[in-house]
């Protein structure tokens, strides 16, 4: 009988833990609502400024129009012959492709929320090869144009440069015949590169554009061309590569980075991805840039500029650890129990339990205003100080609440180590919990629990 409230016991303290998953839940329930505040922050940005910047191009396009031969049936049933007007485009990617320039980094902020923007100062050049344009009966060939597809139109600062040949081209707004398939600017190519003849080919030519580029978060480059050599550099130090392509080089320090790519058509399905109209950006899920996922996309190389430090995925990966504080914690205050003889209140049980929960609240809302280490460190002190204040009554001594105290120090000291070590956070997390085992096993290695249960009786 007395063994049977012992097992009660144990089983009320374990009906205290599941209670206080509640509390737990709804702190993690905020951090996850105030991600959401942040993501809408930079969705304010990218309406009002720009979003996240995409490049394809500049591409040459030639129009069409024709005529083909189709049945259709008449008004009597009869299948008749008719001509009818079709209108298409050829497509025209360079032959090489040099991007590079300087990306400058700056803020926004929105209410309590940083937002990384940029300005990218581009230098685009591209060489374009021969273009026969094929003989094809009925087909009469307009007028050629470049189009540049960009991800945000609005993010262009002041007028682009933009020459073919040394001569100067006047950009327009629009992608023309590939509106559907993008956004962006066109420029008219001089008369002599095939708008006469019908069959005339396009000649060689070398396009060089010089702008200014304003985004949010993110680059992207599409290698469109046979053969694409990217280089890029900022003074901000905490780049984030994604896209399908990693830098073939790269440098990262304080002063920022260096990053260059060489990639080949061969490598690349973007001109494939091109025709097909497949536009969308290929990017990562839950790579932290707080876009969507695409599994599938064109080629791009991808540049997103990022937070050292995430105070919200950071207090989310602590909240993660909150049941195991409170286990933890009463499996101390069990042991005292146990060892020392002393009798704790299931209701005092809650209300450290409780505390334990208000730690992760703090962190998070000081996080929002201070690093994050700092709002750690003071969240943990005031945890630590009230319950020490606490249990000096609950365990009826000034020591015991020391020894406690000291406990709760050495147990936020480790969950902070495995937050700032997230490659080893499983191994040290294993350690830490088999030295937790290892430690009660050796407490209570003498215990006789049936006299235990007498004594609690």
């Amino acid at each position: 009988m007395k063994s049977l409230r012992l097992l009660l016991r144990f089983l009320t303290v374990g009906g205290l833990v599941l209670l206080l998953l509640i509390p737990l839940l709804m702190i993690r329930g905020l951090i996850h609502d105030r991600e959401q505040y942040r993501a809408q922050a930079v969705e304010r940005v990218a309406q009002s400024m720009a979003g996240p910047q995409q490049l394809v191009g500049p591409l040459r396009v030639v129009p069409w129009k024709g005529s083909r031969r189709v049945n259709v049936a008449g008004e009597d049933g009869r299948i008749e012959a008719r001509q009818e007007l079709v209108e298409g485009y050829l497509l025209q990617a360079p032959s090489r492709l040099d991007a590079g320039g300087a990306i400058v980094p700056d803020v926004r902020r929105i209410g309590l929320y940083d937002v990384r923007v940029f300005q990218w100062q581009g230098q685009v050049d591209a060489q374009f090869g021969p273009m026969e344009l094929p003989r094809v009966d009925g087909r009469e060939y307009g007028e050629p144009y470049l189009v540049l597809g960009l991800g945000d139109v609005r993010g262009l600062v002041g007028t682009p440069s933009l020459q073919a040949d040394g001569r100067a081209l006047e950009l327009q707004p629009g992608a023309m015949a590939l509106e559907g398939k993008m956004h962006g600017v066109h420029a008219r190519l001089p008369s002599g590169d095939g708008a006469e003849a019908p069959a005339r080919a396009l000649e060689a030519s070398r396009i060089a554009l010089k702008m200014t580029l304003a985004g949010t978060q993110s680059l992207d480059i599409v290698p469109v061309a046979d053969s694409n050599h990217i280089a890029l550099q900022s003074s901000w130090p905490h780049p984030l590569f994604g896209g399908r392509f990693l830098p073939n080089e790269r440098s990262i320090d304080a002063g920022g980075f260096r990053a260059a790519w060489n990639i080949s058509s061969l490598a690349s399905a973007a001109q494939t991805q091109l025709q097909a109209g497949d536009l969308r950006l290929a990017r990562p899920a839950g790579g932290g840039s707080g876009y969507d996922g695409d599994v599938a996309g064109i080629d791009s190389v991808q540049l997103s500029l990022v937070d050292p430090v995430d105070v919200y995925t950071q207090a989310d990966r602590a909240s993660k650890y909150g049941i195991l504080f409170v286990v933890l914690t009463f499996v101390g205050f069990a042991l005292f129990e146990l060892v020392k003889r002393l009798r704790i209140h299931p209701l005092q049980y809650l209300l450290v339990g409780l505390a334990l929960a208000i730690f992760f609240l703090l962190l998070l809302g000081l996080s929002e205003h201070v690093a994050f280490w700092r709002a750690y460190a003071v969240s943990a002190a005031a945890c630590i100080g009230l319950q020490f204040v606490y249990l000096s009554g609950v365990l009826k001594s000034w020591w015991r609440a020391g020894a406690f105290a000291v406990a709760l120090t050495a147990l936020y000291g480790a969950l902070y180590s495995l937050l700032v070590s997230e490659d080893n956070a499983l191994l040290m997390g294993s350690l830490l919990l088999f030295g937790v085992l290892a430690g009660i096993m050796w407490v209570t290695r003498r215990i006789d629990w049936y006299e235990r249960a007498a004594q609690l009786g």
